[in-house]
Order: C-alpha cells, then sequence, then structure tokens
C-alpha cells in the first residue's frame, strides 16, 4: 500500500487527539511554502536540523510531499514549546540527546551539525527494531523513570531505552503532524469545509472512498 492510500485509511491512533484552541492555533501558524531557514522556538538550531532530516527519513516525499514541506518539523517544535509539560520536554530533551550522541558517535561525527541523513536513518532504524515483548518492557522501564522523576528522584534510564523512547515519539508526532497538515487534511483525506447532512451508519466506503476524514 503506497503512502497516500495508508494516510486516508488511518484513523486517530496515535493518542493526540484534543483539538484545543492551542492546537488548532499550532495548525493554522504552520501553513504555507516550507521554509528554508527556520528558527525553532523549542530546539536549538542545531537539535531543529536534526528533526527536520529525521521528520523526512519517516515521512519521504512520495506521491506526497515529505513532512517537512508541509511544515511537520515546525509543528512539533512548536508543540512540544507551548503544549507539552515541563516534564516531558525535558524527557524529549534528554531522550533526543541521547539519540544524537549514537548517532554521532556510530557516524564518527564530532558535532551534530555534522550528522547526514544516513547517519540519522541508521540510529532511526536500531533504535525501533525491537520486539514487541521488548517494547513493552521498555513502556515499563519509562513509565517508572517518569513516575519517579515526578517524586522529585534522580533515576537512571539506559541509553537504549533513552533513544527509543525519543525514536518512537518522534514517530507518533510525525505522523499526527503530518495528518493535521492543511495540504494533507485537504487533498489527502476527506475533507468537507461546510458540514453538510449527517449520516450515521452510512459506509465509509462509499461515503468517502475509505479515506479518514480530515480534523
Amino acid at each position: 500500500m503506497d503512502r497516500r492510500k495508508a494516510l486516508r485509511s488511518m484513523g486517530l491512533a496515535m493518542g493526540y487527539t484534543v483539538a484545543t484552541p492551542t492546537l488548532i492555533s499550532l495548525m493554522q501558524s504552520c501553513k504555507g511554502e516550507p521554509v528554508l531557514e527556520w528558527t525553532p522556538d523549542f530546539f536549538t538550531k542545531e537539535e531543529g536540523a536534526v528533526l527536520t532530516k529525521l521528520v523526512d527519513i519517516i515521512l519521504p516525499k512520495t506521491d506526497t510531499p515529505s513532512a517537512s514541506e508541509v511544515q511537520t518539523n515546525i509543528f512539533i517544535d512548536r508543540f512540544s514549546n507551548e503544549v507539552m509539560e515541563k516534564e516531558q520536554q525535558d524527557f524529549l530533551k534528554m531522550t533526543m540527546g541521547r539519540f544524537m550522541d549514537k548517532s554521532m558517535k556510530d557516524g564518527g561525527k564530532e558535532k551534530a551539525t555534522d550528522l547526514t541523513a544516513e547517519d540519522l536513518e541508521k540510529t532511526l532504524a536500531e533504535a525501533l527494531k525491537v520486539t514487541k515483548e521488548d517494547q513493552v518492557k521498555m513502556f515499563e522501564t519509562i513509565n517508572s523513570y517518569n513516575e519517579a522523576i515526578a517524586k522529585g528522584e534522580t533515576p537512571n534510564l539506559e541509553d537504549n531505552i533513552a533513544q527509543f523512547a525519543f525514536a518512537n515519539n518522534l514517530r507518533g508526532m510525525t505522523i499526527w503532524g503530518y495528518k493535521t497538515s492543511e495540504y494533507v487534511g485537504e487533498e489527502v483525506l476527506a475533507y468537507l469545509p461546510v458540514p453538510g447532512e449527517y449520516i450515521a451508519c452510512g459506509d465509509l466506503q462509499e461515503l468517502t472512498e475509505g479515506k479518514a476524514w480530515s480534523l
């Protein structure tokens, strides 16, 4: 299945489903042409460059634009800065740092700005290459870590778990941000700018050709 068909049929499965005024304003502020020069609000400039490469690794340009072409990277930056709680922000920064450290070590690079898409793709694939059983254990460890942080403790999180946490979280946010972009909402998903009649039990294939509704 190509990505266009996959996106059409995807439901709201990422867990980010609350349309608050803040989220709506974030979506509206990330419209327009691709931004070549971008200064992040939450991430450092170096982290922003890495983020841009990573979202395009997750969703590269195919029959639809790449993630950065619809400003998914900017959306993630603004969401992290304006919506995430302080503990979530700290966790994201920490796990991203561990992820970039591994990419630099494995790629023989001294600075994050030297990381290539190939370096990052290798680290991303390795971080996400875990069994379902290991994922369950990692999520339990991550939950325990966050609970300890909330209590004011200083727990340790193994590097491989931190790298998985970042890669998995970024993948989810990238798909979510991509789906809420203006282009995907209007051109890929089922889009109805002015709500029409309400059909409670209609067949999805007949109503929208199997597409999920745009937010």
